[in-house]
């Protein structure tokens, strides 16, 4: 009888031990598949991984990773955001103006738009929480009536150049005394979350990988970090854009998994009807959730339209898009209840790379919609297959 049960305790062990090792196959799977993007691209082109270029790529995928980090909450919960693109065109045309034709000081544009960004997230967000009229109505005719008041609005005129102050937003770089510090205090944070999930485990009874793995770990993730922040000093800095991007995901990704309200996002997205029966507040939370994505859309309204020093009316066209799509290729799912943050950030840093790789190519504009949509197309697939599987399992 004894011998029978060490061999089952045997067995538990065994199994225990191997889940120590479990990795996150999809978070490996797309930062494998970055970095084979940016070696097909250093192979066609020599200038893809120059400091110029790896700038320009960050300045320019700031904007779609703001949208994707307010567009994870959304798709989570259950709903959908069409109205993003449009909203930043609105939100990005209102600040120019404000700044070119009222000659507005920089700091009162920024929280004008701000605040225009939530209000609007509130009325989309009560009109879907609280009169239960689908999201996908709602943000469609948010999509067309924002475009159509930012051309009435500003005549259907480019409206330029906005003042210096405005324009360091999205065009500025911080010193490299100001970077190499941003670098160290941003290996600190990751070593210290890497460290603390591992006590927490262990607090818990939970298996974990050998310490020195961990430290490894720590190593690899540094030298990403400082290489980073050397290669941006090498031209001219970390852009001020970028920095908000990891600033707004560290704090999205603290929401998302260390608040009751994240948790309840992930409750209501995953199984709508225990989350009522659990007693969560639903419609408040779906209506918060785009306060949050409405207000985000103005922020990389503010970077994208200071960043090119204009508004123009084809702003923002298409970006709801390129976010969504960030968000399905960093793992966030169509069907509610999973994603995470830093995920879409790499999913918005793949669109970036490949808009920008085929751009240094000189390819064809079609090129670059066909196989960003053939990308959508395949990650929903594998998503979808995935479910199926431990459905099955």
């Amino acid at each position: 009888m004894s011998t029978n049960s060490d061999v089952t305790l045997s067995k538990v062990g065994s199994k225990r031990k191997f889940t120590g090792f479990k990795i996150d196959v999809r978070a490996y799977t797309m930062i494998g598949a970055l970095l084979s993007i940016w070696v097909l691209f250093s192979l066609l082109h020599e200038r893809f991984l120059s400091a110029t270029n790896l700038s320009n790529l960050f300045l320019q995928m700031s904007a779609t990773a703001i949208l994707a980090i307010g567009m994870v909450l959304v798709i989570v919960a259950g709903h959908i955001d069409l109205s993003v693109g449009s909203l930043v065109g609105l939100t990005g045309g209102i600040a120019a103006m404000l700044n070119v034709w009222y000659d507005w000081p920089t700091v009162p544009v920024i929280l004008v738009t701000v605040a225009i960004g939530a209000a609007i997230g509130f009325v989309q967000g009560w009109i879907i929480a609280y009169r239960a009229v689908p999201a996908f109505i709602v943000t469609l005719g948010g999509m067309l009536i924002f475009r159509g008041v930012l051309f009435g609005s500003t005549g259907s005129v480019t409206v330029a150049p906005l003042s210096p102050s405005l324009r360091t937003l999205g065009a500025a770089y911080v010193a490299d005394i100001a970077g190499w510090v941003f670098g160290i205090a941003a290996l600190l944070v990751a070593a210290y979350l890497v460290l603390r999930k591992r006590a927490s485990r262990i607090q818990y009874g939970f298996d974990v990988s050998p310490f020195p793995l961990t430290i490894l770990r720590i190593v690899v993730t540094g030298a990403f970090i400082l290489g980073f922040v050397y290669i941006m000093n090498s031209y001219k800095g970390i852009p001020v854009p970028f920095i908000m991007v990891v600033v707004l995901a560290l704090v999205f990704t603290f929401i998302s998994k260390n608040t009751t309200f994240g948790r309840q996002i992930y409750a209501i997205g995953g199984n709508p009807e225990a989350a009522r029966l659990s007693g969560i507040n639903i419609k408040r939370r779906v209506l918060t959730v785009f306060i949050l994505c409405n207000t985000l859309a103005a922020i990389a309204a503010l970077i994208l339209t200071a960043r090119l020093s204009a508004a123009t009316m084809s702003a923002g066209q298409t970006a709801e898009l390129d976010a969504i799509a960030a968000c399905v290729i960093g793992g966030t799912s169509l069907m509610g209840g999973a994603g995470t943050i830093v995920g879409a950030v790499i999913g918005a840093l793949v669109m970036a790379s490949l808009d920008n790789g085929m751009s240094l190519m000189n390819m064809e504009s079609f090129w670059q919609y066909i196989v960003k949509g053939s990308i959508l197309i395949l990650a929903v697939y594998i998503d979808i297959y995935s479910r199926q599987r431990k459905k099955t399992s």
